[in-house]
């Protein structure tokens, strides 16, 4: 994804998550009907040989998991795109998918962002370098969604994902997510900041950075909202989060810049707020001792979505890399990438987690349950902090 180096460049956050909400397993139930025995890997008598697989809903059309298999070897192709091989253990999954169905993956512009991600199916419609498939934040899900990108597509898992983080339609539904937390490095910054509120401190001057611009970067984005919740806001209110960052720009802690690794590393930005599971995978490979920590004052989760380009030149490809994704193996995997896959309730329940992986995740102070923004609280807070984010990097 180009992006959450860098997938700093991810764009914005699908799923939200504050203090005292609700688990995410209260959506467990499907929204929807769940797809057939066919649908779920058995097979039918039904031929795949006239399938359009770009109007297939499920496997199902294909006459199940076998039908959808042979067609998509057939294509032996998938094109992604912004997928970095250290971005929530990617490099792993596309080796596994190609290992698994010897279905050869171009990955286009892995440094690139959610809205690069639009931008190519717009740009590439009818080429055969077109996206497949894209795994974007949530506004962008919604926004592409109500532009017609996505083609409509229910996993055999379909029921294991909750209810408030996919689209009812199968247009576009959550993969996989993580919290916002405070990163830094113990040799540059001796007293260890636990909170939004701690990071006001004078001791943390020109430390403090995010990782880009939060009306074009996901990460960046739910910093800000993450400082909404730290600061009175809620997620119909994001504004507070903007004002609490130009406090810390005028306190001369902020650090108006994007901070990567590699800014950590050089100690230009010893104090990097991004994702628990970036911090853990990209910051603390390369810097010693890195420390991360979920802010006390706030806990932020969320999840980027995937969806299947309607213009897709690989459309049964596409279809089985879904199918891969949402698999007890493909959920595994991401959680390989300390990420909270969004089957995780139903896997600890039915017990095909990997216990040992889970219990590497860092630790989520308070409830860690999870409260998720409707499509009209995302949009609202995205036009908000393009509105009012100039003031702060101006």
């Amino acid at each position: 994804m180009g992006g959450f180096i860098l997938r700093a460049s991810k764009a914005i956050v699908a799923s939200v998550a504050a203090v005292g909400s609700i688990l995410l397993a209260a959506g467990c139930s499907s929204s929807s009907s769940s797809t057939s025995t066919a649908a779920a890997g058995g097979t039918s008598s039904a031929s795949t040989a006239a399938v359009d697989a770009s109007t297939a809903t499920s496997a199902a059309a294909f006459g199940g998991m076998n039908g959808l298999i042979a067609a998509a070897k057939k294509e032996g192709q998938l094109n992604v795109i912004t997928l970095p091989s250290n971005w929530a253990n990617y490099g792993a999954i596309m080796k596994a998918f190609t290992a698994k169905y010897g279905i050869h993956i171009t990955d286009a512009n892995p440094e690139g962002s959610s809205a690069n991600e639009i931008s190519a199916i717009n740009e590439l419609k009818g080429k055969s370098t077109a996206p497949d498939v894209v795994d974007v934040g949530s506004s962008f899900a919604v926004s592409g969604d109500t532009s017609g990108l996505w083609a409509p597509y229910k996993v055999a898992n379909w029921d294991s994902i909750p209810a408030a983080a996919k689209a009812a339609n199968g247009d576009y539904y959550a993969d996989y997510g993580g919290y916002v937390a405070i990163g830094y490095d113990p040799s540059k910054v001796k007293t260890p900041p636990t909170s939004f509120k701690s990071l006001l401190n004078p001791i943390y001057k020109n430390q403090v950075a995010i990782d880009g611009d939060p009306a074009q970067t996901g990460s960046a984005f739910a910093a800000v909202y993450a400082a909404a919740l730290a600061n009175g806001g809620s997620l119909s209110n994001i504004a507070p989060g903007v004002a609490y960052f130009k406090q810390l720009k005028q306190a001369g802690n902020f650090v108006p810049t994007e901070g990567t690794p590699a800014t950590v590393q050089s100690g230009a930005t010893p104090i990097l707020i991004w994702w628990d599971y970036l911090l853990a995978s990209e910051v603390s490979t390369v810097v010693k001792g890195f420390k991360v920590v979920i802010p006390s004052d706030a806990q932020y989760a969320g999840y980027y979505d995937q969806a299947i380009s309607a213009t897709a030149p690989d459309p049964a490809a596409a279809r089985l890399w879904e199918e891969f994704l949402y698999s007890t193996q493909g959920q595994n995997l991401f959680l390989g990438g300390l990420t909270r896959p969004i089957e995780m309730t139903a896997m600890t329940t039915n017990g095909t987690i990997n216990k040992t992986e889970e219990a590497a995740l860092p630790s989520v102070p308070g409830s860690g349950g999870l409260d998720l923004p409707t499509d009209a609280q995302n949009t609202a807070a995205q036009n908000v902090v393009t509105q009012q984010w100039p003031s702060v990097s101006g």
